[in-house]
């Protein structure tokens, strides 16, 4: 016999509260200010525009270092998000589980692909392979229109090992 699916509410609860455990995992996207917007199992990460991003004033312009940390933040948000979907939706969280390792950075490339305005900013990763030791991420980044990109990047990272 099956079971009754869950209630959306309680689907949705639980997708929430793990989402904000990898966010609150990484206290420079507090520093940043970049906000991870959930739909389904889609993210998008929203970087709000602030005065403390601009690296060039005389343009202005977002700083070189907040785009490439803005990728990188996405791509390991990305990944881990990817790494944990089954235990999440298995319910394998709670609130005694342990904190979630993080994948490392091995390297990251950021073509800059024209200057970051005084806006906010948008980016979506997408996991181009993950195995047990390795994973490569690509992530994109726009303002306006999701077709002008202004960034993307492109990092290759060690996964942390799995129990089991």
């Amino acid at each position: 016999m099956s079971r009754r699916p869950e209630p959306v509410q309680v689907v949705k609860q639980r997708r929430d509260d793990t989402l904000q455990t990898l966010v609150s995992g990484v206290p420079y996207i507090q520093f940043l200010g970049i906000q991870i917007d959930r739909r389904g199992d889609e993210l998008t990460a929203v970087l709000p525009y602030a005065d403390k991003l601009i690296g060039n004033p005389m343009l202005p312009a977002i700083h070189g270092g907040v785009t490439a940390a803005f990728l990188e933040v996405t791509a390991i948000i990305e990944l881990s998000w990817a790494m944990v979907w089954e235990d999440m939706e298995a319910g394998k969280f709670n609130d005694d589980a342990p904190r979630i390792q993080f994948p490392k950075t091995i390297d990251f490339t950021v073509d800059y692909l024209r200057s970051g305005l005084p806006r906010d900013a948008y980016a979506r990763a997408r996991v181009n392979r993950s195995g047990r030791r390795f994973a490569s991420v690509h992530v994109e980044a726009w303002q306006d229109n999701r077709s002008r990109l202004f960034a993307q990047g492109t990092g290759h990272f060690l996964m942390p090992q799995r129990d089991g």
